[in-house]
């Protein structure tokens, strides 16, 4: 097991998590906003005890990671995964993205290949576009970001209390159980990151297409994604979207989705199987089942 620094081209300083053996099949996870690769660690010694090796990193102005005034964009962030994954030497690899990093995988695969990739998850992820327009009505206004923006540059502090106290985990929810450990360790990992990276964020999540992206993708993908998500919205058909973009380039593409009445935005942050999206077991059983095109 080890931990470490990749140096990009432009500098920056991206944080890694590496455990398990380097000869087992990487399992390459990708945080939500504001978060770092922490909030995958009930997940990680999951699949490291079930053979795997796990990876997780803070993505550039998040976490450990250099607090980047710059470059806090997906393009960038594509880039980022793809300099991580020549360092590390990932090949095989199931690449595993919850809401912002649904959006980060969705662009590594669809602008740098699929060459060392084998699968995806997207959970409750971002693409393949956030903000309402004329080509996706169904998005939400961009007023609801611009009230992300105001929030966190007002009291960022704050702000961070607020999102996992109701939305993010369901918490608001009548006779939800609130686990205020999980609210703390959110807030954490939240204050840990830049102000600067955390305010472009939200245009990268709420205002990138991932559309092309999602065409381009040529692996098996596995879409999660709930009907009672407050973060990336709850239409009819939730989680088809995403399956209908990775469709429509090769009708013949094995692209799986799944979502359920109870599931919440969030992969369940205390490693059991809960009322949320399906738990860490079920995306084992479910990563097995998809086999290659």
């Amino acid at each position: 097991m080890e931990d470490g620094f990749i140096t990009t081209k432009d500098g920056v300083e991206i944080y890694y998590k590496d455990w398990g053996t380097k000869d087992a099949q990487p399992v390459v996870f990708h945080h939500g906003w504001p978060l770092s690769a922490d909030d995958w660690d009930a997940q990680m010694l999951f699949f490291l005890h079930h053979g795997y090796r796990v990876i997780a990193h803070d993505r550039r102005g998040h976490g450990r990671s250099t607090q980047t005034a710059t470059g806090n964009e997906m393009d960038t962030y594509a880039a980022d995964v793809a300099a991580l994954a020549s360092e590390l030497d990932l090949n095989n690899a199931i690449h595993v993205g919850h809401s912002t990093g649904g959006g980060e995988v969705a662009a590594y695969l669809g602008r740098h290949g699929t060459g060392r990739a084998a699968k995806a998850v997207l959970i409750g992820a971002v693409p393949p576009v956030m903000v309402k327009s004329e080509t996706n009505p169904g998005g939400l206004p961009l007023e609801v970001f611009d009230g992300f923006r105001t929030e966190l540059a007002a009291n960022r502090a704050q702000f961070f209390r607020e999102i996992p106290e109701g939305p993010f985990y369901g918490f608001n929810r009548p006779g939800a159980t609130v686990h205020q450990g999980v609210i703390d360790n959110w807030w954490r990992q939240g204050m840990m990151g830049g102000a600067k990276a955390h305010y472009d964020c939200i245009k990268a999540f709420s205002e990138t297409d991932f559309t092309e992206d999602l065409r381009k993708i040529d692996i098996p993908v596995l879409v999660m994604h709930g009907e009672d998500d407050q973060i990336e919205g709850a239409a009819p058909g939730v989680g088809q979207r995403e399956r209908i973009a990775l469709r429509e380039a090769r009708p013949e593409r094995n692209a799986e989705d799944l979502s359920g009445p109870a599931a919440r935005h969030v992969h369940d942050p205390c490693g059991r199987d809960q009322p949320r999206p399906p738990g860490i077991l079920q995306i084992l059983t479910l990563i097995n089942r998809i086999a290659p095109v």
